[in-house]
């Protein structure tokens, strides 16, 4: 899933006529204080950042003059808030504000659901969970059908539900609205507005946006200028942008691979993880920890990828600098077979570890042709020089021990060092 800064979300709120505070984005001081300038009233200063909770980290402040807008905007960009570099500051007018609202659709995946849920709130500005457990009755929501959609009066009707006054309902129903149809138009997976506020003279507006869009169809909407479709919760490494592209291009299977650690040296342990199949791949990674190792990575191919998709992924894992071994889990039964990552690791394999004495390599692979597969990985691994074991279906249910035996081997790795047996 990809997070919108919150100015992107903002635009896409206005292609549909919702209202929000006059603003514009700025890369520099001096360009906040332009900005402040013309609007010509007291300015709030956001820091453009796809994560929450950024007033608390102080990347949110107010300005009374465009002087103090160029200070703070000063103060914020270059900053690092919650893993990330400040790189642009929304600069807009502060409102007067006299209520706070909250509107929200996100996707229920329960098996009774399995549908957009559209909520609505009177109390705005906190988190929403927060208010459904201390204020329930404050609190609305509707089921949508994805065939029907949402129509422009029931929107309304929903927040009348909690004794808002018709007319107030009317106009905040068309925010509400809005907030189901960007969901719907963009194909995300979540849309917040929170909160949505009235000011003293009545106007309703969009103050605070998270949309978050389903990766698998950044691609229909190129205008967004989308380049990693992840949310991870920290800038991008280029290891993982890499890895994107091998899905972005090829949809035949999952290619995922995230680094869980950057900065780590040979010898702490760290193994280059690669799973297959979801939640067994998170099996497969929780025994390695589980055994004392660290992971490195964390990526699953599954649903049936190619061996060129999976060969590409092993690369990539096998780049990391300093990783003391590679696993490969697949601790389930698959239905995909299993021969085209027996392929992709020989090939893999043999150009990377031909001048890595010792290295340790676990292999835990079954389902379909798996006899085969390990046929493979014998004949095709035979001669290399690093320490190989492969497993069967004989340890889906047995994890721990394939884990305990990637464990042996990097310790011997680390303490016999990659020339000495």
């Amino acid at each position: 899933m990809v997070r919108l800064l919150e100015h992107q979300g903002k635009d896409l709120l206005k292609t549909i006529d919702v209202q929000t505070p006059k603003g514009e984005v700025a890369s520099t001081p001096e360009q906040a204080r332009d900005i402040a300038e013309r609007l010509g009233k007291p300015v709030a200063v956001k820091a453009q950042i796809s994560t929450t909770g950024r007033f608390k980290a102080g990347g949110i402040g107010f300005a009374n003059n465009p002087d103090d807008a160029g200070k703070i905007a000063g103060r914020i960009l270059g900053s690092n808030i919650k893993g990330f570099m400040v790189k642009k500051v929304l600069v807009e007018e502060k409102l007067e504000v006299k209520k706070e609202f909250y509107s929200g659709v996100i996707v229920d995946d329960s098996c009774k659901v399995k549908a957009p849920v559209l909520m609505f709130s009177t109390r705005g500005g906190v988190d929403i969970e927060q208010v459904a457990a201390e204020h329930p009755e404050a609190v609305c929501k509707t089921t949508v059908n994805v065939l029907e959609g949402l129509t422009p009066d029931e929107a309304p009707r929903l927040i009348r539900s909690l004794d808002v006054p018709s007319d107030l309902a009317d106009r905040l129903g068309k925010v509400v609205h809005g907030v189901y149809e960007i969901f719907s138009k963009y194909d995300a997976r979540s849309v917040e507005i929170n909160p949505i506020a009235l000011t003293s003279n009545g106007i309703v507006y969009a103050v605070d946006c998270r949309i978050v869009l389903d990766d698998s169809a950044t691609w229909k909407h190129a205008e967004l200028g989308i380049d990693y479709p992840r949310e991870i919760g920290r800038p991008p490494s280029s290891l993982e942008k890499t890895a994107w592209k091998i899905e972005e291009n090829d949809f035949r299977g999952v290619a995922y691979f995230v680094q869980m650690a950057t900065e780590f040296k040979r010898g702490e342990g760290y193994v280059g993880f690669h799973g297959i199949g979801g939640g067994g791949a998170m099996i497969g990674a929780d025994a390695l920890v589980r055994s004392g190792l660290k992971i490195a990575n964390y990526a699953d191919t599954s649903g049936n990828p190619t061996a060129s998709k999976v060969y590409r992924v092993v690369k990539i894992i096998l780049s990391q600098r300093n990783i003391d071994g590679y696993a490969l889990m697949g601790p389930v039964i698959a239905n995909q077979e299993q021969w085209h990552h027996a392929h992709a690791l020989v090939r893999a394999l043999r150009e990377e570890l031909s001048d890595r004495p010792n290295f340790p390599v676990v292999i835990l692979i079954a389902g379909n042709k798996e006899e085969e597969s390990k046929e493979i990985l014998k004949r095709g691994l035979a001669g290399l020089p690093a320490r190989i074991e492969v497993y069967g279906r004989d340890y889906v249910y047995n994890v721990d021990h394939v884990a305990q035996r990637m464990k042996k081997l990097v310790e011997e790795y680390i303490k016999h060092g990659p020339s000495s047996r």
